[in-house]
């Protein structure tokens, strides 16, 4: 005599279905994660005028894409992710230890939140915001 258990019997939940999680998921936790450390002025490419141009276009309804992933770019895999940041640092800080304090960040941030392994974080450093440069963002002409 046989006995057929219910279909499912015996699986985990966790087991009855796959997760997939987009790379632009990963860039946006990456990007908030890198903005929380103290001397990251901003994320994405150098220039002064590019960034004004780019905190523009950010403020345009439909002008560019969210500002939270600007500046990262993720490669998923099944199990593994790898990042790369662009930064914008603050004038005076020391450019190895904001370095070092937004690599283990967005680690601890991505694995904590999709259970991936980050095997890499390459920060490239474009540039430097200097204390007498204005904000990038144009003040708002609405009230």
């Amino acid at each position: 005599m046989t006995e057929s258990a219910p279909v499912g019997a015996g699986r985990a939940a966790a087991d009855r279905g796959r997760t997939t999680i987009s790379d632009g998921v990963v860039e946006k936790i990456a990007g908030l994660a890198a903005r929380e450390v103290v001397g990251v002025h901003a994320m994405g490419s150098g220039g002064g005028l590019a960034r004004t141009f780019g905190a523009v276009r950010e403020r345009v309804p439909g002008g560019a894409k969210q500002s939270v992933s600007r500046g990262v770019k993720a490669e998923v895999g099944e199990v593994q992710t790898a990042l790369d940041l662009e930064i914008v640092v603050d004038y005076g800080v020391s450019i190895r230890d904001v370095a070092r304090a937004v690599r283990e960040n967005v680690i601890s941030s991505v694995e904590r939140m999709t259970s991936l392994e980050v095997v890499e974080v390459n920060i490239a450093v474009s540039d430097v915001k200097l204390p007498d440069e204005p904000d990038e963002g144009p003040e708002s002409r609405l009230q």
